[in-house]
């Protein structure tokens, strides 16, 4: 059976979460189902992991900027790259790239790509449990899969931080059949 992943573009935007080494995982899993990842990273995500790594997954270079151009993007990075993606995947999704999304804020270049995206877009939140329970946050939750922007909840366990809540980013797999879900239904 074809996978409906197979030579799908998939925008992957990791932002500054300590889950952000995750993405890798994701990235290597919808290769290997036969899609095509493009990584935009945020300069908070570049804290935490290196754009190599996702380079030396894809065989392309992570995008991190909105300056500097490349071959496959020459004119207008942002738009480009929402123009050239079948759906977009938000993984981790730190408190703060939620707020901007919800807002409409454009101040690096995956947030300047997300607002010019008209596709599917998905989320898989990663934070401490008090920052996902922040009402704030719970807001602009309700607000986005209002416009219809699909959430992959947080899972709970261990964070980071040390305590156990509500915060974990999905597993691999639960993103992927989220990914394969608003793919079927888009086309």
């Amino acid at each position: 059976m074809m996978s409906i992943l197979k030579d799908k573009t998939i925008l992957i935007g990791v932002t500054g979460s300590i889950a952000a080494y995750k993405a890798c995982d994701l990235v290597s899993r919808l290769m290997d189902r036969g899609a095509l990842p493009k990584v935009v990273m945020t300069k908070s995500a570049q804290k935490f992991i290196r754009p190599l790594s996702f380079e030396s997954l894809t065989g392309e270079p992570a995008v991190t900027s909105m300056w500097k151009r490349t071959q496959a993007y020459r004119s207008t990075v942002h738009i480009s790259l929402a123009q050239s993606v079948d759906c977009a995947v938000i993984a981790p999704a730190s408190a703060n790239c939620i707020a901007k999304l919800r807002l409409g804020l454009c101040d690096d270049i995956l947030s300047c790509v997300l607002c010019a995206f008209d596709k599917s877009i998905i989320i898989s939140p990663a934070m401490n449990d008090n920052m996902w329970k922040n009402p704030a946050v719970q807001e602009n939750v309700a607000v986005l899969k209002e416009r219809g922007v699909t959430f992959v909840e947080p899972g709970e366990g261990k964070l980071a931080c040390g305590t156990v809540g509500k915060g974990r980013m999905a597993d691999t797999e639960t993103i992927i059949t989220a990914i394969q879900t608003v793919l079927t239904r888009a086309s």
